[in-house]
């Protein structure tokens, strides 16, 4: 696990670093502006449904095809994932049809204050954004058919696909407006679904779906899949809601909250994809064999070490918060102003660092128990300490209450999380002890 974890977290690495240059270039040629705004709140929804329908999926159905391809072989865990394709794809239609229906209704909502040139642009940018929601699902799911494989490398190098064609497009169409950046973002994620596609065929595994009925197997995954949505539903929402009420704050506060959360993404995304990836199929694979006291072992070290590393890196983040931010971004359209907005929002944003990636790893054992459960009612009390931070925290310091208030909600969740697992965990090495 641990050759895994250092494998994918390189990967992470060059991807971040195309990643950041794409944010740099952004910074450079939009800075704090109502353009990034309008994409900002367009891009909201679809990212949020991505990560309710695919997200949720492959939590759940990870353990469960790992099962069938260890014990019923190679056949039995394609017809499991032709199944999951299908039923995925059909979700990510469905979702795409209701954002384009649906946007006159919720998008005023969001998009509060806005005025109506700028809604009006926002809107442009939504319809064009949609397909975004159907390519990007097929490459959650795909990606975690490779992990599952522990075929970690490829699936964590294929991201930097959509980052590089957007600054591709940047920079070769200079006087370009912001709908540049949404192309970029199509174009990029059907460049990432073909190489999938190629990675998977390599495996033997078929990208052409074909349906064999609702099984066990699949009744198996539903009933995990549902209780996982809800939760992704009510812990998605946070982003929708700070998004919402910093659009509330005036011009430019919602691209100043995505840039102050954009350094510390950085090493909390290098951290949570290493981890997040490979966590499950190993756990998996340890509680199919009943290996508690060796998850035990594993869990406490794992935990134990993502503080020791994350503990400096978030004092490193408040401590140079403004010379960082100037050293990435003070360019172009990007003030002095902005400098200060922002690298204020970055020092609260990065107290959540070790609560996150700590989180990270209890939520993928809390999936691989099965106690998917936990985490529905877990989201739920996060979306409604969410909110009322954020109300609060809003009117004490503005817009980087919210960086604050989402720090504190990880905290919590953490905390909840992290005592539900060592509970369980103690469970069934106590009834093994007994046993023996």
């Amino acid at each position: 696990m641990f050759r895994a974890t250092v494998i994918v977290a390189l990967a992470t690495v060059a991807v971040r670093i195309v990643s950041l240059a794409k944010e740099l270039v952004v910074a450079w040629k939009f800075g704090v502006s109502d353009e990034l705004d309008a994409y900002l709140v367009a891009t909201v929804v679809p990212l949020f449904l991505i990560s309710l329908i695919a997200g949720s999926f492959n939590s759940a159905v990870i353990p469960t095809y790992i099962h069938v391809r260890d014990n019923d072989g190679h056949v039995a865990a394609q017809r499991l994932f032709s199944g999951v394709t299908i039923w995925s794809t059909l979700l990510l239609l469905v979702a795409s049809l209701l954002v384009v229906l649906l946007a006159p209704l919720y998008l005023p909502l969001i998009a509060i204050n806005f005025t109506a040139a700028k809604l009006a642009l926002t809107y442009q940018l939504l319809y064009v954004f949609t397909p975004y929601i159907l390519f990007n699902g097929l490459i959650t799911t795909w990606s975690a058919t490779l992990n599952a494989g522990e075929r970690f490398a490829f699936a964590a190098l294929s991201p930097m696909t959509t980052p590089f064609v957007i600054i591709t497009l940047l920079l070769v169409y200079p006087h370009g407006g912001v709908l540049l950046l949404t192309v970029g973002a199509i174009l990029g994620s059907l460049a990432e679904v073909t190489l999938l596609g190629f990675a998977l065929k390599r495996r033997g595994i078929s990208v052409w779906p074909h349906w064999y009925g609702f099984d066990q197997h699949l009744k198996t995954i539903a009933g995990q899949y549902v209780p996982m949505m809800v939760g992704a539903l009510l812990m998605g929402s946070t982003l929708l809601v700070d998004q919402t009420m910093a659009a509330s704050l005036g011009s430019g506060s919602v691209s100043a909250l995505s840039y102050g959360t954009k350094l510390v993404s950085m090493p909390i995304l290098l951290a949570s994809t290493a981890l997040g990836t490979t966590a499950i199929p190993f756990f998996s694979s340890m509680i199919a064999r009943n290996d508690w006291v060796a998850i035990r072992k594993v869990f406490n070290r794992y935990i134990a070490l993502i503080f020791a590393v994350t503990i400096p890196v978030t004092f490193g983040l408040i401590i140079w918060s403004d010379p960082f931010v100037r050293l990435f971004y003070l360019r172009g359209a990007f003030s002095e102003a902005d400098v200060v907005a922002v690298s204020t929002i970055q020092s609260y944003a990065a107290l959540q660092i070790p609560f996150y990636v700590g989180g990270i790893l209890v939520v993928r054992m809390l999936s691989s128990l099965c106690l998917n459960n936990a985490l529905m009612w877990i989201s739920g009390m996060n979306i409604i300490v969410n909110i009322t931070l954020n109300y609060f925290f809003m009117k004490w310091i503005g817009v980087s209450g919210i960086a604050l208030s989402t720090s504190t909600v990880y905290l919590i969740s953490f905390v909840c999380c992290w005592l539900i697992v060592k509970n369980r965990i103690g469970l069934r090495c106590a009834k093994i002890q007994k046993v023996q």
